[in-house]
Formats: structure tokens, C-alpha cells, sequence
């Protein structure tokens, strides 16, 4: 929440791009998402500081980021540092990348990570 309120901040309109399952399960394995892109979609489309969530099905969201042309373009902090696949276009477009510090320990990997050792 903390994130995406930065974000909208941020500018004139938030629109999240979301991976898709096939997406996750590529990128974060055989047990991921956690959440169908179903139920993030609808979660997020119910939040007030959210315009409008687009699905996408690459590994990279380069090709939605060619077609909104965002002004700014937001990655949470543990982002920083390393050249992003988006990267180039986000500034052909015109667009900057703002890097947003996170909440240490609310992302899903580490939410996963401590349920596991719990079990």
C-alpha cells in the first residue's frame, strides 16, 4: 500500500502492471504465484490510489511500458542499482524511473520465506 500511494503520488494516474501467472511461474518458479493474477487484479483495482491495472504475459514489461509511454515509471527500492530490461524504454518515451524504498519484509518471497520456516 505504502508503495502505491508513493507511486500515485507521483503523477496524474497509477496504472500497475502485473505479471501473469505464466509470467511468475517463469521468473519465480513452479510454486508461484502464490495468488492468482485474478484475485491481485481485483485487489488492486479496488484500491483508491489505483487508475487501472494492466496484465501482462512477457517476462519483461517492456512491450505495455512502449505502448502507455508513462511519464514516470516507479520500481521499489530493492530494484536500485542495476540496469532495468525497461529501462531504455522508459527514457526513449521520455520517461524517468523513480526507485521507491519498500517496507523491508513485506515483499512475497520474504512473506513466503518466513511462513515456510514456521511450518
Amino acid at each position: 500500500m505504502s508503495l502505491l500511494r508513493r507511486a500515485r503520488a507521483l503523477g496524474d494516474a497509477l496504472i500497475v502492471c502485473v505479471n501473469s501467472d505464466e509470467s511468475v511461474r517463469r521468473l519465480k518458479g513452479a510454486g508461484r504465484p502464490v495468488v492468482p493474477v485474478e484475485d491481485r487484479v481485483e485487489v488492486l483495482r479496488g484500491l483508491s490510489c489505483v487508475d487501472a491495472v494492466l496484465v501482462f504475459d512477457d517476462d519483461t514489461p517492456v512491450a505495455p511500458i512502449a505502448q502507455l509511454r508513462p511519464h514516470v515509471w516507479v520500481k521499489g527500492g530493492d530494484y536500485g542499482g542495476t540496469e532495468l530490461p525497461e529501462s531504455e524504454v522508459v527514457r526513449r518515451g521520455g520517461g524517468e524511473i523513480v526507485f521507491l524504498p519498500v517496507v523491508p519484509g513485506r515483499s512475497t518471497t520474504s512473506l513466503i520465506s518466513a511462513a515456510q520456516s514456521i511450518s
